[in-house]
């Protein structure tokens, strides 16, 4: 399972089997039980993690109601980027929503491998530069697309997520009631679209 991390840096640059050695030795693997906390709103965000198996759910609380705005799934870094860079108290919670376990990252560590491989900083850079652009490409979506279009959007690049994570959180992360969730899933079926299989929450 460790291997999935090499991988994931593999796809950005080529590796050396040492310097592929070196990140599987720094790697600090987790096994957290569904419902864990990484982080709490109002704590500092010390750590990045890379799901390996599992699930993990980015959730606000407005008006004493859980808000998700995120899921993360194997192959994805989970972190709260604005907290971890500015050392200041993140405003949203990420949990798990399965069973999940993670390799976890902290700044010693990274300097750690910049010392011994300084070609991991730009790697890493690059790395970040693309969770930069699936947050914004997410904030994007809610800033444009309706319900119905996010939906869509999730079925097509994300239809796992349909088996993982129950209707009212679904719900909350297009930004609808689970009732109006179910009105979008009837009415893409009346138009001949495949609806995705509903779980039970």
């Amino acid at each position: 399972m460790k291997q999935k991390l090499v991988d994931y840096f593999r796809r950005i640059a080529p590796l050396s089997d040492e310097e592929a050695q070196a990140i599987l030795d720094s790697m600090v693997v987790k096994s957290c039980p569904k419902g864990t906390h990484l982080l709490m709103a109002g704590q500092v965000c010390t750590e990045a993690y890379f799901v390996l198996q599992g699930c993990v759910r980015q959730y606000y609380v407005v008006d004493g109601e859980e808000r998700s705005n995120g899921f993360f799934t194997e192959d994805d870094w989970v972190l709260s980027i604005h907290s971890l860079m500015n050392q200041t108290p993140a405003d949203h919670f990420l949990v798990c929503a399965e069973d999940t376990t993670v390799v976890v990252g902290n700044a010693q560590r990274e300097q750690d491998l910049y010392r011994r491989f300084p070609r991991f900083e730009s790697i890493s850079r690059m790395a970040m530069q693309k969770v930069l652009a699936e947050q914004q490409e997410r904030l994007a979506s809610y800033l444009t697309d309706s319900p119905e279009q996010r939906y869509l959007k999730l079925s097509k690049t994300r239809p796992e997520i349909f088996q993982r994570i129950p209707q009212y959180q679904l719900a909350s992360y297009i930004g609808v009631k689970p009732e109006s969730l179910s009105r979008i899933r009837k009415r893409i079926a009346t138009r001949g679209k495949p609806a995705t299989p509903r779980r039970k929450a």
